[in-house]
């Protein structure tokens, strides 16, 4: 248990009824968790108001409340602290109730479009074989060194977030590597913590059903570089054109890498095959079993980040041709047909655009490239004829399919994406709503050397549809579908 005054330190507080010299059992925003001695945290979410449950939390036995409005009506003996964010209050009190273990280690924050995942996972194994104990809070699993635990969200909650990196204190990891989604800069999530550094990977079409403006998601982004100390560095792509604003304001020291541009860290791409790549970095030859110019970004700033931490050069570049791709992430199979099949959590233009890109610069010619895409459910509808089009224009065939539908009727999701079709590949679209069937339907149009892309999903294991999810892998479905099948 914590006195509230000590987890209270650091919030800006606007109002107080009652006394912060009370001891406190635990931290709570779901007035459905609340126990006996805890502080209820009203928050103003997008879904539902959590005020309207202060009532409710007190019955359950809720010692304190901190809200963005004091109710009407206070029960006596319980304290209440009125704030202008909850959110930022839930973050900062987090911080201290797990006793900022942020500064006991090296975290370092990933944002951008496409590549925090690949990046932050990727440092975590390098940095792991380099001997180190490394902790990872990414899309597809927390790390505490060699203990995972699942997540829901690529910045989870406040919460989550500080129980685990005390986790990390426990055990000694050193070293932290986590994404940074634009959500959960908005939502206040990283607030307390401190960063050792913070990387940039791209910016490009996405969320702007949340964000309703690019230039606003861009921004949001940059918040991350803006509220860095002068102790930690910020590392940027230079090649997107948003890399200098990111480093704008902030006050860390910062750093460069790009593959067209002159850099701090620069990288040229010398070979690309389907079973690696061989990159040229700062004048020393690598090969890398991860293949594609999205890729060689990552791995540049993989290598400018360890070189930013203090890892000898060539240990790294060893180290970094030693790196497994990571789950979903251009996850490959070659069937017995020599039917090539691929699965990438491309969901976004941008992402699916550079796949696409990687394997029609690697294919012969002679090859067809089936494209199997759907697009979420309420999310960002503006993003979706654009992935038609990118879909159609690039591959021989484009299946439509479901892809999360969620509250959304999937046939309605599909008609968008068709609308971005120009009317000389209407021919070469299918649409499906059932994604097994989708994808079976690619296997057996697949002949040998063709090329199947799974896009969108990844290393999701799930399809959620009207608030249910059911078992659902990618990889394992079309690996089972071109091992079924007898061409």
């Amino acid at each position: 248990m914590k006195l509230l005054r000590d987890i209270l330190y650091g919030v800006g507080l606007t109002a107080v009824s009652g006394s912060t010299n009370v001891m406190i059992n635990d931290i709570r925003f779901d007035s459905r968790e609340v126990g006996m001695d805890d502080v209820f945290v009203a928050i103003k979410g997008t879904l539902t108001d959590g005020h309207k449950y202060i009532s409710k939390a007190v019955d359950k036995g809720a010692k304190a409340i901190i809200c963005e409005e004091l109710p009407s009506q206070m029960v006596e003996g319980i304290t209440y602290a009125e704030v202008d964010n909850g959110n930022k209050a839930l973050a900062i009190m987090a911080s201290n109730f797990y006793d900022n273990p942020s500064k006991n280690l090296k975290l370092v924050g990933v944002t951008g479009t496409n590549g925090k995942t690949t990046i932050s996972s990727l440092l975590y194994q390098l940095f792991k074989k380099a001997g180190y104990k490394v902790g990872l809070i990414s899309t597809i699993k927390i790390m505490v060194d060699d203990e995972t635990f699942p997540t829901k969200h690529t910045t989870p909650d406040a919460l989550v977030i500080n129980r685990h990196l005390k986790m990390m204190n426990e055990v000694g990891v050193e070293f932290c590597f986590m994404e940074v989604s634009s959500h959960g800069i908005h939502q206040k999530r990283t607030e307390g913590l401190v960063f050792e550094g913070a990387i940039f990977t791209n910016l490009s079409h996405d969320h702007l059903d949340y964000h309703k403006s690019f230039a606003e998601y861009r921004d949001t982004k940059k918040l991350l570089f803006d509220n860095l100390s002068k102790k930690a560095f910020a590392l940027s792509n230079i090649d997107d054109k948003n890399g200098l604003v990111m480093l704008q304001n902030t006050k860390g020291r910062k750093y460069t890498y790009a593959l067209k541009t002159y850099a701090d860290y620069r990288a040229q791409i010398l070979e690309n095959q389907f079973d690696g790549q061989l990159l040229k970095v700062d004048d020393n030859e690598i090969w890398t079993k991860l293949i594609g110019n999205f890729n060689a970004y990552n791995i540049l700033a993989i290598y400018a980040t360890a070189d930013l931490l203090g890892l000898e050069k060539m240990e790294t570049l060893r180290l970094l041709s030693e790196l497994e791709n990571v789950d979903g992430r251009f996850q490959y199979y070659i069937s017995k047909e020599k039917i090539t099949a691929i699965v990438d959590y491309a969901h976004t233009p941008d992402a699916l655009k550079n796949v696409l890109d990687t394997i029609n610069a690697l294919r012969t010619g002679n090859e067809n490239v089936i494209t199997v895409v759907g697009c979420g459910g309420d999310r960002d509808r503006s993003k979706r004829p654009v992935m038609g089009h990118i879909a159609s224009e690039m591959s021989n065939k484009a299946i439509f399919t479901s892809d999360n539908p969620r509250s959304e009727p999937p046939h309605a999701i599909i008609e968008e994406m068709e609308a971005g079709v120009e009317p000389q590949n209407t021919k070469k679209i299918l649409s499906i709503e059932n994604r097994k069937q989708a994808i079976k339907t690619a296997c057996q149009l697949a002949v040998a050397n063709d090329i199947i892309l799974v896009a969108g999903k990844g290393h999701e294991t799930y399809q959620e549809t009207n608030g249910k999810r059911i078992d659902f892998d990618d990889f394992e479905i079309v690996k089972d579908l071109l091992d079924s099948m007898n061409k």
